[in-house]
């Protein structure tokens, strides 16, 4: 999870440039009061232009509002280059706690529906504060305020829209962050994401004591090696990581290891729930191969129209690695060509016109309440409702010799079994890489195909495209020796074997492109701890050899396998460095040393009254 206020590509419209910010805006900073007295420190960008009154965009981050001083501008404005030319106020803050902002840091603040004296803060409160102070303050504005951000800012974005300001009249969070627990970022159904957990917290997880800018150069943790696989299976079980490397000086990652569980620290960090009566328009972003919040989007918007039906609430859908939208011209992601410049549509096509509309009430505001990419087929498509009223729900199922079908087995005993070492995990990724690659959800999965502790399935040859939108459901039944077990399944769109090889575009200038022919690209995977099999905050351990079924569901994909592709599935029990090793041993993760991992032989059943099976919705 990173501050997407990157320099983007000169290709996503027209570049703006420090020379046009300073000739046509100018820069203020504020300390704006907070109802608790604390204050937050704000950088402004006022358009020069004074024949009309402006309205304001908004960006609320845990990152920085760099740089700091009235004298120093940005090269950038707004989530697109056509904004600033467009003429907003651009509005920056330092969430409370970070760097210039005063105040006590608490990582996903978490949301109090009851306020009841001046010091019952949040980021709801926070918002509402900010703005009623700069609708007040800010010379020539229209009274006008949109708020948006991408991952982290997209927390504060979502979070900031309960109980709204009247002056706040939009929002569009995008990757937000809603549950660090079940599906966002650190961990997946109770399974921690290692390395992205690592990785980001021994930098941003560092204490600040006080107010201060951040340092220009923050040096990054020295892992000692480019292979994250090594360098995380020499780490061996977690409470290493503090004793050797952290040392007590990373608050969160201590948090995380005290609360293994969903328990009340996780819960009171779940902004699902207080989606409710929410005013502004929403336009929730992400993308299908977001490895770090695409729960969050997909989230944020299902939960806005279960809990508050009457507001505006839009969902855009693309085919993006984590804020990729906002990053470069979304040709490409990995191998896999989208045959457009997805960003630079979505910014000109969609971004633009919501923020024109609700801002400075241009267009008609027919703006579809659906827009998603269809990965496959390469296309932009509109719906009414998500997943899309039309799409049909379906199961694939798991039959001998690895094949995969829509028909329900007969057999009345029939099962695959694999060993499955913590001491040899299954890599992630086939790439040496320190952590968690861009374009690991679209990876090829042909070297996963070949290992023996992976159960492959595929279907025949597709005669006729097969097109999935909405969310997977994976529908295991399992046995284990071990009391404990993690469950990855993934699914996978393999490439005919006659394809040609197509010259390379670049991305990887490094590295030949694999033949494309019998590519395995994943198009969705996911893990679920099987202990919380029946709860997230009350674990229960496999009974050796028992016959239990382990049901999660995955995030929605838009994909349509194309004629002559094959679909498959791949199951799994461990997905290294990506998820934390299980020792296979009912415990507490956490607290496991090298001892407690052993080995285990896990068994998935595809027989009449115990048909393992991967639920999709069928779109025709």
């Amino acid at each position: 999870m990173r501050t997407i206020l990157f320099l983007a590509s000169a290709a996503i419209l027209c570049a703006q440039g420090e020379t046009y910010i300073r000739t046509h805006y100018t820069k203020y900073e504020y300390r704006i009061p907070m109802r608790d007295g604390k204050r937050l420190f704000t950088s402004v960008y006022i358009p020069k232009d004074q024949s009309q009154k402006w309205p304001m965009l908004m960006n609320r981050t845990p990152y920085s509002v760099s740089p700091y001083g009235v004298d120093l501008y940005k090269t950038d404005l707004g989530p697109n280059k056509a904004l600033a030319r467009d003429k907003y106020i651009f509005v920056y803050q330092d969430v409370r706690g970070r760097n210039m902002s005063e105040g006590e840091f608490v990582n996903m603040t978490p949301h109090r529906a009851a306020k009841n004296a001046a010091t019952d803060i949040d980021e709801s409160s926070d918002t509402y504060d900010s703005i009623d102070w700069l609708v007040k303050k800010v010379p020539n504005n229209n009274g006008k305020v949109c708020t948006y951000g991408i991952s982290y800012p997209g927390f504060y974005t979502a979070a900031g829209m309960i109980n709204a300001h009247p002056a706040h009249v939009c929002a569009s969070p995008q990757a937000p962050i809603t549950d660090w627990f079940t599906g966002d970022d650190f961990h997946r159904n109770g399974a921690l994401y290692l390395p992205h957990a690592f990785n980001f917290l021994a930098g941003f997880g560092k204490p600040r004591p006080e107010p201060v800018p951040p340092p220009k150069n923050t040096p990054r943790f020295e892992h000692g090696t480019p292979d994250g696989y090594k360098f995380f299976l020499q780490l061996g079980p977690l409470f290493n990581a503090n004793e050797r490397y952290f040392k007590n000086t990373v608050a969160f990652w201590n948090e995380m290891m005290k609360h293994d569980t969903y328990d009340e620290f996780w819960q009171s960090r779940n902004l699902r729930p207080h989606l409710k009566a929410i005013k502004p328009a929403v336009m929730t972003v992400g993308g299908w191969f977001d490895a770090e919040n695409l729960y969050g989007a997909l989230q944020v918007f299902g939960n806005v129209a279960k809990q508050s039906p009457s507001t505006t609430n839009l969902l855009v859908m693309g085919p993006w690695r984590h804020g990729q939208w906002s990053r470069d011209d979304g040709t490409h992601l990995g191998y896999i060509k989208f045959d457009a410049k997805t960003s630079v549509d979505y910014a000109k096509n969609i971004e633009t016109p919501f923020f024109a509309h609700y801002l400075k009430g241009k267009g008609d505001g027919k703006i579809p309440k659906v827009q998603v990419f269809e990965t496959g087929t390469n296309q932009w498509r509109s719906f009414e409702s998500w997943p899309p009223a039309e799409s049909k729900e379906r199961s694939i199922y798991l039959h001998p010799n690895g094949k995969l079908t829509f028909d329900a087995p007969r057999e009345t005993a029939a099962s695959d079994d694999f060993i499955s070492d913590p001491a040899k995990p299954v890599p992630s990724q086939s790439d040496i890489s320190i952590g968690m690659t861009r374009e690991h959800m679209v990876d090829d999965q042909r070297f996963a195909s070949s290992r023996t502790d992976v159960l492959t399935f595929q279907t025949d040859v597709l005669d006729e495209d097969l097109t999935i939108a909405g969310p997977i459901l994976n529908s295991l039944f399992v046995s284990t020796t071990g009391t404990d077990a993690d469950w990855i399944v993934k699914v996978i769109d393999v490439f005919p074997d006659a394809l040609p090889t197509p010259d390379y575009d670049g991305s990887k200038p490094e590295k030949r492109a694999p033949p494309m022919a019998g590519f395995q690209m994943l198009v969705r995977g996911e893990v679920f701890r099987g202990k919380f099999r029946n709860s997230f905050s009350k674990p229960e351990p496999f009974q050796p050899g028992a016959t239990t079924k382990v049901e999660y569901g995955m995030n929605d994909i838009f994909h349509t396998f194309r004629r002559g592709h094959r679909l498959m599935i791949q199951i799994q029990s461990s997905w290294f460095p990506l998820v934390d090793r299980n020792p296979q041993k009912f415990m507490p993760i956490n607290e496991a040393r090298e001892t407690d991992f052993q080995k285990a032989t896990h068994r998935v059943y595809r027989q009449a009254n115990a048909a393992s099976r991967v639920i999709v919705r069928v779109l025709k």
